[in-house]
């Protein structure tokens, strides 16, 4: 009897230490990933790209130094309809202005006027890829000004 519940214990021993050093991959299968796991393993696959703001004068001058009177920078994606705003200062920015990174696409990209409403800004379609990206690293994107005071 004694020799009988050593090989069961030895047995029982050696069965917990094979599955033990089994991969990691067999030990995180989940029957049922939750939403936020989903979201976040897509989310770790899209590529983003660095977004740099700048403006272009009535004259077609860029512009990427100074202060204006801009609110927040916009990009819109033509797709989804979501809108990446770099950030609602309601008064003077100074350029260059940047985003941390939107996904590619298809975007149009605005400015909001700041709080004196001294200066209006247009809009601009633009494609956001690989091809697009500068030297720096970013993709530069010049919004219009369409009225200034």
């Amino acid at each position: 009897m004694k020799n009988v519940i050593l090989k069961v214990i030895a047995f029982t021993g050696l069965s917990a230490l094979a599955v033990s050093c089994s991969s990691n991959d067999e030990l995180l299968v989940e029957s049922q990933p939750s939403a936020q796991s989903v979201v976040s393993k897509e989310a770790l696959k899209t590529k983003t790209y660095k977004i740099r703001y700048g403006l272009l004068s009535k004259s077609g001058t860029k512009l990427l130094s100074g202060n204006y009177d801009v609110g927040s920078f916009i990009a819109t994606d033509t797709t989804t309809g979501v809108a990446y705003d770099t950030y609602y200062s309601g008064g003077f920015q100074s350029l260059p202005q940047y985003y941390g990174g939107i996904p590619a696409g298809t975007y149009v990209f605005s400015a909001m006027q700041g709080q004196g409403g001294w200066i209006g800004y247009g809009s601009v379609s633009a494609v956001v890829s690989d091809a697009q990206v500068d030297a720096d690293g970013y993709v530069t994107v010049y919004i219009p000004i369409t009225w200034e005071e």
